[in-house]
């Protein structure tokens, strides 16, 4: 798993500065379309990610953007089907806010890409909630460790992350 976590990081590391969802501003940045981009290295992660895929999951619902090919990735490696879930619902066509198949009654493993506070996972959680979904975990490739897992945890959302920050600077080659 080091090897793993030194690969993500050689790859998606970046230092400099950098506005993050939440407002803030870091010195350094993990730019997740740079391992969602090498089909390797996400289907790698996604190996990996398979033994944080708690029981009873009807399907894996990859929040949009960066959520979507991690999820895609280990629909592939678990058999689990996917729904692709939308910032908000689309005002045309079927006017879906999740994508490629219902989601009342199932029980969906919300899937996402970096958490850092977490807010917009918990907006999206929030409504799968309302349009009849059961979720109750977050899994992710990356943890900021900035609050999201305590965030989620008042809301009855445990995080399960395949790297905390910590984890992936630990990693970093030298």
């Amino acid at each position: 798993m080091t090897s793993l976590a030194a690969r993500v990081h050689d790859i998606a590391h970046l230092t400099g500065t950098f506005t993050l969802r939440s407002g803030t501003t870091s010195n350094e940045y993990f730019d997740k379309y740079r391992f969602e981009a090498d089909p390797a290295l996400l289907r790698e992660i996604a190996a990996a990610m398979t033994s944080l895929v708690p029981d009873g999951v009807d399907a894996l619902a990859g929040l949009e953007l960066g959520g979507v090919p991690i999820a895609t990735a280990l629909s592939m490696e678990t058999g689990l089907p996917c729904r692709f879930v939308r910032k908000e619902a689309k005002t045309y066509g079927t006017c879906q806010l999740a994508e490629g198949g219902d989601i009342e009654g199932l029980r969906l493993l919300v899937v996402e890409d970096v958490v850092t506070t977490g807010g917009q996972v918990l907006l999206s959680t929030q409504d799968l909630r309302d349009r009849g979904a059961v979720v109750d975990t977050v899994l992710c490739v990356i943890d900021r460790e900035s609050g999201g897992a305590e965030a989620f945890a008042a809301q009855g959302l445990e995080l399960r992350a395949l790297f905390r920050m910590s984890e992936l600077l630990a990693a970093a080659r030298p």
